[in-house]
Parts: structure tokens; sequence; C-alpha cells
């Protein structure tokens, strides 16, 4: 898969298939997107190629850890972001940047329980009031990347 910010400074490949695809509905991504919910799919850093230099921005998070959020130095889209617990190892790339985006729709819905009040959920879809354990969630495959990549946090 491949993606861009708008202006194209900033391409990405993904060497792999994404691990999960979160919907965050709480309300600090809804403020920081500007819209209902942030669509993120997340892969190893090491397995997302980028050409064309980022920004880094650190931005607060609800965990108080906060965030570093890749963006465009032209445009200042949001391609991707990493997380403290994680660090650098794993990046959570928007979803709405890919070329195709409808390749990633949401495998599981999380804290649902600030989601905006007029948006309805499929039936089928896997829904938190608050965020889930992966061993319930994640495929086996996807459980045993997250754990190697993990693993290289120092």
């Amino acid at each position: 898969m491949t993606g861009r910010c708008t202006c194209g400074q900033v391409t990405y490949r993904m060497t792999a298939a994404p691990m999960i695809t979160h919907a965050c509905h709480c309300s600090w991504c809804q403020r920081e997107t500007g819209t209902a919910f942030a669509l993120n799919t997340l892969i190893e850093t090491d397995r997302l190629e980028v050409t064309g230099v980022v920004d880094y921005v650190m931005t607060p998070s609800a965990s108080g850890k906060g965030q570093e959020i890749a963006r465009c130095p032209s445009c200042r889209v949001a391609v991707f972001s990493h997380y403290a617990g994680a660090g650098r190892v794993l990046a959570f790339v928007r979803v709405g940047t890919l070329d195709t985006p409808a390749a990633c729709p949401p495998d599981v819905h999380i804290f649902t329980s600030t989601k905006q009040p007029w948006l309805v959920f499929p039936e089928s879809a896997k829904v938190f009031a608050e965020y889930y354990k992966s061993a319930e969630v994640w495929s086996p495959e996807a459980l045993d990347r997250r754990r190697a990549a993990l693993a290289k946090v120092s």
C-alpha cells in the first residue's frame, strides 16, 4: 500500500499488511483531527518506507505521555504518528493519506463512550466503550509482529 500527504512532498509505502486498523472516537482524537474520529492503521515503522522529510510535532494525549505526529513540512498534513508506549517502533498511519483508503476499513472502534451520538455502527462492528485486550481482537500473526516490534523498545 502506498500513500502521501496532500502536496506529495512526503510519500510512503507499507512493505507489509497493517496489523490492525483503529477507529478512535475519543474526544482527544476528535479535537486533534477536527472530525468525529481518527482512523489509523498500525504497522512496524521499519515496514514503512518514507520518501521525503517529515516534521515531528509533539502533541498531548489523554494518557499524558503525548504522541509524536509526522507532518509534511509544506502542506502540514499528518501522515503518521508514534505513541509514547511504543516509541518509534510502531507507526499509526493516517488511513486518509493512503492512495486507496478503502483498503483499510476499521477492524475495531475504540473509546466509543465519547463518540458523536449521530454515528451509528454496522451490526458486525467490533465496538469498545474504552480500549480492549489485544489478545482478544488481534490476529495471532499481528500479536507476534507487535511483540517483536515492542521488544526493540529500550
